[in-house]
């Protein structure tokens, strides 16, 4: 005997579901390593190549441009000899911080149990 379908009582989806819009952003490779170096503040170029030495600059470039577009991140070019460029988070990447900790307070929580 075949079980009963049962009808799903979660709400419908958005058209374009919100939680996807966010994890398609944050489901980027290194992308959450950008958002949480950038927590402490400003960083230029090549400081978030030291911060995160495995990340090769072309990724690196596309991610930074992928959340400068999204109006995660803001680009400043500084007015040095030679010009350099800062990035920061916006109030909206500043929003992501609190997810991403909580994401690695129930990632330790599974590491520790496996």
């Amino acid at each position: 005997m075949a079980l009963k379908v049962r009808k799903s009582k979660a709400p419908p989806a958005p058209p374009e579901c919100p939680l996807t819009v966010c994890m398609a952003l944050l489901g980027g490779a290194w992308t959450t390593n950008l958002v949480w170096m950038l927590s402490g503040g400003p960083r230029r170029f090549g400081e978030l190549r030291r911060d995160i030495p495995r990340l090769s600059n072309k990724v690196l470039s596309a991610r930074l441009r992928a959340l400068e577009e999204r109006g995660v991140v803001h680009r400043e070019v500084m007015p040095t000899s030679p010009p350099s460029v800062e990035y920061q988070l916006t109030d909206l990447g500043r929003e992501l911080i609190p997810v991403i900790n909580s994401i690695v307070k129930v990632g330790l929580k599974l590491r520790d149990a496996a």
